[in-house]
């Protein structure tokens, strides 16, 4: 997440505590073509939840918009006895024109004491009224089935509205704890 051709400026962050949702509703507009969230020591109330975001077009009456991805995942396990290098899709993690929140992947984020995720989103210029807004991120974390994934994911709201808010949460439970920052 390097930071290329200038200093990244931190906008805001928010700290979770047994939080449903994080929502980011301001600080999202023209001043920047890319923005930033930083995934800081992530973790769930429920063990094998899977982290996700959605996001509203300005105007917009909820965390909705129509969105195409695709994923794929690295993965080894604490055992030493199973990996892989593949694509990680299918309905529950990847979605073609879907509107659900759309989920990082990964098999699911452990709940015990001593497992977080942490990574980060990139949003692209989500103030264009002329084009789709795409994005990437990247999750690393132990899974609740004790082995580490490594999840990238990639794709675009399908909307030629500006983007101006953007929304975490687990497929299920809580954001028990943690830190996003929001950087442009």
């Amino acid at each position: 997440t390097g930071d290329i051709g200038g200093s990244l400026v931190l906008i805001s962050e928010q700290t979770a505590s047994s939080s449903s949702t994080i929502s980011f509703t301001s600080g999202i507009d023209s001043t920047y073509k890319e923005y930033i969230f930083k995934f800081i020591d992530i973790h769930p109330s429920n063990d094998g939840d899977y982290f996700s975001f959605q996001a509203n077009a300005a105007g917009g009456s909820g965390f909705n918009e129509t969105i195409t991805s695709t994923s794929f995942r690295a993965y080894h396990n604490e055992a030493d006895n199973d990996t892989a290098l593949a694509y990680y899709g299918g309905s529950d993690f990847d979605q073609a024109q879907g509107t659900d929140f759309n989920k990082f992947g990964g098999g699911g984020v452990g709940s015990d004491a001593d497992q977080i995720c942490a990574g980060f989103l990139h949003l692209f210029n989500p103030s264009s009224t002329t084009f789709v807004k795409h994005f990437m991120s990247r999750i690393i974390g132990p899974t609740h089935n004790e082995a580490c994934n490594d999840v990238f994911c990639a794709g675009y709201c399908n909307t030629t509205s500006a983007i101006d808010g953007v929304q975490f949460s687990f497929a299920s439970g809580t954001i028990d704890s943690g830190v996003i920052k929001l950087y442009g």
